[in-house]
């Protein structure tokens, strides 16, 4: 159950245009619950406590988010359900979980779509975008305006670095759970197995697989390094995290406290997408310092494995062709 205090009476007397403003008039507090997988000094999270404080102060305390990192409330199958029921109010993940519940949601993961992100931020903050976002919120779901960035994604190893795509044949690999996830390094010969985020460290650690895919954010600040020796730099997929929020929570709110809501955390996005990009460096020399051999990856034959293993064309099928037009203009590329 959602906990918002008085929720009948400020959506009552919201609708009927009779809230006065001021410190003596002021409604309780609202809290919204915001889940995220990513360890608490990820600037995801940083960006998060910064939209909450100022959410805070300019709704004159009207509305609170609590911000839960690194799986607190649960893996993100977990919390993917919960923002469903409303046990969590506001959720960041990525479209490759999403595409459980919204097939839709995988589209800008398809494997090797994009090169740059000259390529990738004009197609999310475009029509592509645009079109991923209204099939999620088709489902109950509202989705603020801008994704947030998550990062090019690339394999780490304990077992052998991945220079061509025949370094893939029978590597058993974590992935996040979503069957697109699976889909991809199935037709790219490995042996994906899904565990949630909170199991990853021990599954490498352990050798219970040889390796996993994120991005270098990701690889760094969940320490990944300490348990791998190889980090490729294949950059297979993009994925950013969309801002998922309870479509009843959020349609307990009167329409300021959804504007400002909706514009901080957007900004807080924007910001985030910056942080990302200067720290893409400070990250690599990180893996560096603590001994991973590095390797760039000629993408070319993953994406004609891609093609000859019948992925693309079975992508181009489920999505359907308005959406595989979008994400070929969007790319620059025929994916088949």
């Amino acid at each position: 159950m959602i906990k918002i205090k008085r929720r009948d009476m400020l959506a009552g007397a919201a609708a009927a245009g009779s809230l006065a403003f001021g410190p003596r008039a002021q409604a309780e507090t609202v809290t919204f619950k915001v889940a995220t997988g990513l360890a608490p000094n990820h600037p995801t999270n940083i960006r998060l406590g910064e939209a909450s404080k100022r959410i805070l102060a300019e709704s004159n305390g009207r509305l609170k988010l609590l911000l839960f990192p690194n799986n607190q409330l649960g893996g993100e199958e977990d919390l993917l359900h919960q923002v469903y029921s409303g046990a969590v109010q506001i959720y960041l993940i990525g479209g490759f979980v999403i595409s459980s519940v919204v097939p839709m949601a995988a589209l800008d993961g398809t494997g090797f779509a994009f090169k740059s992100y000259d390529q990738v931020w004009p197609a999310m903050d475009g029509k592509l975008g645009s079109y991923i976002r209204a099939a999620i919120m088709k489902s109950g779901l509202y989705v603020t305006g801008k994704i947030w960035d998550l990062g090019f994604r690339e394999i780490t190893s304990s077992t052998h670095p991945i220079r061509t795509v025949h370094d893939l044949s029978g590597f058993t690999i974590r992935v996040p759970a979503g069957n697109a996830y699976n889909r991809l390094f199935e037709a790219l010969g490995a042996a994906p197995e899904t565990l949630q985020y909170p199991e990853v460290y021990s599954a490498l650690q352990t050798g219970i697989v040889d390796g996993q895919e994120n991005p270098v954010g990701l690889i760094v600040t969940s320490k990944f390094y300490e348990v791998q020796k190889y980090c490729s730099f294949t950059n297979h997929m993009w994925q950013g995290f969309w801002c998922l929020i309870n479509q009843k929570a959020w349609n307990t709110l009167p329409a300021d406290l959804q504007e400002i809501a909706e514009r901080n955390l957007d900004q807080s996005g924007l910001a985030q997408r910056q942080d990302l990009a200067r720290l893409n460096d400070s990250y690599i020399r990180t893996l560096k310092t603590a001994g991973i051999v590095m390797n760039d990856v000629d993408s070319a034959p993953f994406r004609e494995r891609l093609k000859t293993s019948g992925y693309y064309a079975n992508a181009r099928k489920g999505f359907g062709e308005e959406a595989w037009s979008l994400l070929e203009e969007a790319s620059g590329a025929d994916l088949g």
